[in-house]
């Protein structure tokens, strides 16, 4: 606990919980000293590893010609399926649908075919282009409504239902229906897949790897050459961004550079172009969702049914998890009178879709926004008051579809304090006027509320373990299962294990993950990565505090609650020692100063075929005021000001926290405004570079951006510090500026419509949009 000084001033550790910190690698960032995977040593000898992909969306492979690869300069291996030791599958939930090298059937154009090492990377990448293919062609399913007619699912569907929503509806007093099309979305991490392997003594292998889930990746290689999960260790010092895109996809790149590594014995390493990675990797799925609902003349929703219909790619990876949460999160803040809601994941021939920020969560909360403005329009109302009229509330009104009572509804009071923090009374009035006057150019605001899940809803992946080892100088080696992929989770918990020991946290070491200090973690996602390695590094420090104050109460012969800890020196009856004078005691009489921690997250069950369960601990909350101005003449559009509110409970690190708030923000605004996927018809991703596919730049930022945490915000739950997940929340604030897209575009229709603009509000969608008001036509 801090200390209080004579003078009356608070002594606090350095890098204590609920204090600003920057990332521990922050400046490291800045210099270019941050050794990311392809900034490691390359070991003697180490080859270079390229793929050579499939041309084909769906084939059968009749033959494969890899003479002139085999013959081109440099090309030290060429391997196959034939030439994986053990199975040849990379799929994530042991479904056996992702093979690492197609062999006879192909399912997606850039499906991998094989893989060819070379001295240099540029002497593989040439080379892997050498190979002669023949196919077979088979009629491929690219689109959703040819998957929707063919009706292949990957994953078995869900429901979600409670009440009668049918009959709710067909007894509402007013009733609409409609389809939105969500748009996928690449990760465009800054650092791409890459993975080295190192081939150890008899079957072991060292793999350094960019991914979200060392263990898994570890399952996976051990998999593929037919080891022991014993011979592999995985390690991941630090990603340059993942969002998700590293949580199952890494898995091909290291088992690519693990087979290579065996079969040579020298060292591998993978690193894809950035063309190739966006077209090997998955995507966000994209959804149509059809809705109907009924209402009444206040625009209190009675019933509402959902269909999720998801294009997911050749194989399930992760697709029946995030089509679930698509559903979990279809009411966001709003109570359903009645409710169904259904999931389709529906296979086609494109690259498997995967996580991404928000895990179909994101889907799901912008069909439940577009059901809110549809009624909207519908009774002509400001669909604020729509959103507040159908939040939750208390007794009766607090249940999901999923049948969890929500205890810790705080949007109301979150939406109410931005309203009156944002102004948006008095703007949205002055919006109207200045649309009444005509013009080419059309302003539109929209305040949109958010309230996220936290947990993984698959219960065994919501368990941390951590290991703490206190040296005899005083200082402190920290690993756990989570990954640093530029959240600043590294630094979060450091925090932790600071605060309990009260020593600064200069003398806290976090080192690599790695599968060979803490076994069998949990993917760092779901948000969830602060929550859980939090509280298990809590744990194993505090099993050595524990240790060290029966130590000082048998030596000094104090009572125990004489043992104090204070910052850098523990009171020990009426004299303070130093913290490592301490350690250094304890060891000379042979006290353990080291130990292992774990947490699983209490409370939490679900059963998926009933629908029904408590998959989530607790729920973020946050919302945000978007102001645009939209050029009418060309549908272009500029974002004048955003204002954001958000709930981190009692934040760990409030400047890590705004950090998350502000990118989440401008990442889920690139998603619904911007960044457009592209197959053309021969089912080639044409939209893989920098050059095709837009994300936010510099000047796409809001001009104003007012960001603030919602302060006095303890968590209700028991959460490391009473703080709450940022990782993905943050994310779908980006809602408002496509709902503030949409209230200018509908100004051109005297407001008497509601646009329907799918995202992504691209310029182009925009223009359409504005032309059919224009024309007098209800927009498709």
């Amino acid at each position: 606990m801090p200390d209080s000084t004579e003078a009356g001033h608070v002594e606090r550790i350095s890098g204590a919980v609920h204090s600003d910190r920057r990332h521990d690698s922050a400046h490291k960032h800045v210099t270019g000293e941050a050794v990311y995977v392809d900034d490691i040593r390359e070991p003697s000898g180490l080859l270079n590893v390229y793929l050579g992909l499939s041309d084909r969306p769906h084939a059968r492979l009749v033959s494969l010609d890899l003479s002139a690869v085999r013959a081109a300069p440099g090309v030290v291996e060429v391997v196959t399926a034939a030439d994986v030791p053990g199975v040849n599958d990379v799929s994530c939930m042991g479904r056996h649908d992702e093979p690492l090298f197609a062999d006879d059937l192909i399912e997606y154009a850039g499906q991998p075919l094989f893989a060819v090492a070379a001295e240099t990377r540029e002497q593989a990448r040439r080379a892997a282009r050498l190979a002669v293919a023949t196919y077979e062609d088979l009629e491929p399913v690219l689109t959703l409504d040819q998957a929707r007619e063919r009706g292949t699912v990957v994953f078995p569907p869900m429901t979600l239902k409670r009440g009668e929503a049918e009959a709710a509806i067909a007894e509402a007093p007013r009733r609409l229906e409609g389809r939105i099309v969500i748009g996928g979305q690449d990760h465009f991490y800054l650092e791409g897949q890459i993975a080295m392997a190192v081939p150890g003594e008899d079957d072991e292998v060292l793999v350094h790897c960019s991914t979200q889930h060392p263990s898994e990746v570890q399952h996976i290689v051990a998999h593929v050459l037919n080891v022991p999960a014993n011979a592999v260790a995985v390690e991941v010092r630090r990603m340059g961004g993942a969002f998700g895109g590293k949580e199952t996809q890494a898995n091909l790149f290291a088992a690519t550079a693990a087979v290579v590594a065996k079969k040579t014995g020298r060292a591998a390493k993978l690193r894809p172009d950035r063309d190739d990675d966006m077209v090997i990797t998955g995507k966000r799925h994209d959804f149509e969702v059809d809705y109907r609902v009924g209402f009444d003349d206040d625009g209190r929703i009675r019933g509402v049914e959902f269909l999720f219909a998801a294009r997911c790619g050749f194989a399930a990876d992760l697709s029946g998890p995030v089509t679930d949460r698509a559903l979990f999160h279809c009411d966001n803040t709003y109570f359903y009178e009645a409710v169904t809601a259904k999931s389709l994941p529906l296979k086609t021939n494109t690259v498997s879709n995967t996580a991404f920020r928000g895990f179909g969560g994101p889907q799901g909360m912008v069909a439940a926004e577009r059901v809110i403005e549809e009624v909207a329009y519908a009774v002509g109302k400001d669909p604020l008051e729509i959103r507040k009229l159908n939040f939750y509330g208390g007794e009766g009104r607090d249940l999901t579809p999923y049948h969890q009572t929500v205890e810790d509804n705080i949007a109301p009071e979150i939406v109410s304090a931005l309203e009156d923090r944002s102004d948006y009374r008095a703007r949205r009035d002055a919006i109207r006027a200045h649309n009444a006057r005509g013009g080419w150019l059309r302003k539109g605001i929209a305040l949109t509320p958010v309230k996220f899940g936290i947990s993984f809803t698959a219960t065994q992946y919501n368990q941390a373990g951590a290991l703490v080892h206190v040296y005899t100088d005083g200082t402190v080696h920290l690993n756990h299962g989570g990954t640093e992929m530029g959240q600043g989770l590294y630094v979060k918990v450091a925090q932790v294990v600071a605060e309990e020991f009260q020593i600064d946290i200069e003398k806290v070491r976090v080192t690599a993950t790695t599968t060979g200090k803490v076994p069998n973690t949990s993917a760092t996602a779901a948000s969830s990565g602060a929550d859980l390695n939090g509280k298990a590094a809590q744990n194993a420090a505090a099993t050595i505090k524990e240790r060290l104050i029966g130590f000082a109460v048998e030596n000094w012969g104090v009572p125990r609650e004489q043992v104090v800890f204070l910052p850098n020196r523990v009171r020990i009856g009426n004299q303070e020692i130093p913290f490592g004078d301490l350690v250094r005691t304890a060891y000379m009489a042979r006290i353990q100063l080291s130990s292992t921690g774990f947490y699983k997250t209490p409370e939490i069950h679900w059963d998926r075929a009933a629908g029904r369960g408590k998959p989530f601990y607790y729920f973020s909350y946050g919302a945000a005021a978007a102001e645009v101005t939209v050029d009418t003449l060309t549908g272009e559009y500029r974002v004048d000001r955003v204002d954001i509110l958000h709930d981190v409970g009692q934040s760990l690190n409030p400047a890590l926290d705004r950090g998350q708030v502000e990118g989440g923000f401008v990442q889920g605004m690139g998603w619904l405004t911007m960044e457009e996927l592209w197959w053309d018809k021969r089912g080639h991703l044409r939209t893989h570079a920098p050059s095709t596919y837009k994300i936010p730049a510099c000047s796409d930022r809001p001009r104003i951006f007012n960001v603030h945490l919602l302060e006095n915000a303890r968590n209700r739950k028991d959460t490391i510090y009473r703080s709450k997940a940022v990782g993905e929340p943050p994310f779908m604030l980006g809602m408002s500026v496509l709902h503030a897209i949409s209230d200018a575009v509908a100004s051109v229709g005297d407001y008497a419509a509601c646009p329907r603009i799918d995202p992504p509000a691209t310029p182009e969608k925009v223009l359409a949009a504005i032309e059919a008001l224009r024309a007098g036509k209800r927009p498709a």
